[in-house]
């Protein structure tokens, strides 16, 4: 008799946290379309990482519009990360099949995660891998690739991104590392970056190892096989609609 209202109180109880999860999820993936990602979770475990381990917390950080971005950089993450991020909806099934493929004899398992992926996982989730974050990785890659332009998961991914021991994003590496901003980051230097993106902590833009040159090497050479990101129409239409706007606000 005591047990069908109880049923009704539970089922009621997850309907109601269900409906939270998906409002809350769905407006912060709207109000991120549009407003600069100042923090992300990885930061502040890295944070209280350095404190718990006696360092002294190291948080650098300055969000940069995407055209204050050297168009080198987007380039050089795209040949080292992901060859076809202008092409596929958040998952290179491609690259996927190839992994599983590979996995079946390799001790070292590769991952075949996109930039929108690792954007998903930067951005709303935790670092450490698990099949519970990556079930939650596709579904805000599901939301970002819906209700974010490439353009702009590009723009969040490079602000966002870990790019060494406390630093992150595009303008801190810019400045803590070469000594110039984002968008004078040269071809080199941009390759440079994305050599050490699958571990930036391990290794060091700024002191490159053997490795690190090697792999900048083959970055360089693959930005010119990528196509070029964003579209050579779309900066077009950009730049002449930057235009327009400024002439309508003299002319006012």
């Amino acid at each position: 008799m005591h047990k069908q209202p109880l049923i009704k109180k539970l089922l009621r109880y997850t309907r109601n946290l269900l409906i939270f999860f998906f409002a809350s999820t769905l407006l912060a993936v709207i109000i991120y379309r549009f407003m600069p990602v100042y923090v992300t979770p990885l930061m502040v475990i890295r944070s209280v990482q350095q404190v718990f381990s006696g360092d002294k917390p190291t948080w650098k950080h300055t969000w940069v519009s995407f055209d204050k971005i050297s168009p080198n950089l987007p380039m050089a993450v795209i040949a080292s990360e992901d060859n076809r991020f202008a092409e596929h909806n958040g998952f290179d099934f491609v690259e996927i099949k190839k992994a599983m493929k590979e996995n079946e004899t390799r001790k070292r398992k590769r991952g075949a995660s996109t930039i929108s992926q690792q954007t998903a996982k930067n951005v709303f989730l935790w670092p450490q891998s698990s099949w519970v974050r990556k079930g939650f990785e596709v579904y805000f890659t599901f939301l970002i690739e819906l209700f974010w332009s490439k353009e702009r998961i590009m723009e969040v991914y490079l602000n966002s991104i870990e790019m060494g021991n406390g630093i992150y994003g595009a303008q801190a590496t810019a400045k803590n590392k070469f000594g110039t901003t984002a968008d004078k980051l040269t071809r080199g230097q941009c390759a440079l970056i994305a050599a050490t993106l699958p571990n930036p902590i391990r290794f060091n833009s700024a002191k490159p190892s053997s490795y690190i040159l090697k792999r900048q090497s083959q970055i360089l050479r693959l930005m010119n096989l990528v196509p070029k990101f964003p579209p050579e129409e779309k900066a077009v239409e950009k730049k002449k609609a930057k235009k327009e706007k400024q002439i309508t606000r003299k002319n006012l």
